[in-house]
């Protein structure tokens, strides 16, 4: 799983098994990594918790984990999640334009300043957040 975060400053990024516990880890491990980079772990933990719980729940393969990755550039925080079931992309509203997304996703649209969704070669996605930052630029 290749991540498409291309930032200079500060990644991290981890491998897990697509399971409730490995969402689990998934959370606590960027929450880690944001307060090491010296910024609140709040929203980046509630986004990363629910992307990885979506990874699990919903983009899981029997044999294949997920991948998180964060990125820290200048005033963006970029948080990524890696799964491998491309053919199962997340969205707020359906066609019609009925509400589909169940709450997690209504989170990180509300944590998250932008969000979204790309397909990389099969057969992986990224689903992605950014978080912006005050002013100054985050981090070491």
């Amino acid at each position: 799983m290749n991540s498409q975060i291309g930032y200079s400053a500060a990644q991290f990024a981890v491998r897990l098994p697509a399971t409730p516990r490995g969402a689990r880890q998934a959370r606590l491990l960027a929450v880690e990594q944001v307060l090491a980079w010296g910024l609140s772990g709040e929203a980046p933990g509630l986004i990363v918790g629910e992307l990885a719980a979506n990874a699990v729940t919903h983009g899981r393969v029997a044999g294949r984990g997920f991948q998180v990755g964060l990125g820290l550039d200048g005033k963006v925080l970029r948080i990524e999640v890696v799964d491998t079931c491309r053919d199962r992309v997340p969205c707020l509203r359906d066609a019609d334009g009925d509400a589909e997304a169940g709450r997690g996703l209504v989170l990180v649209d509300a944590l998250a300043d932008r969000w979204g969704v790309e397909t990389g070669p099969p057969p992986w996605k990224v689903v992605w957040a950014e978080l912006d930052g005050p002013g100054e630029p985050l981090g070491p």
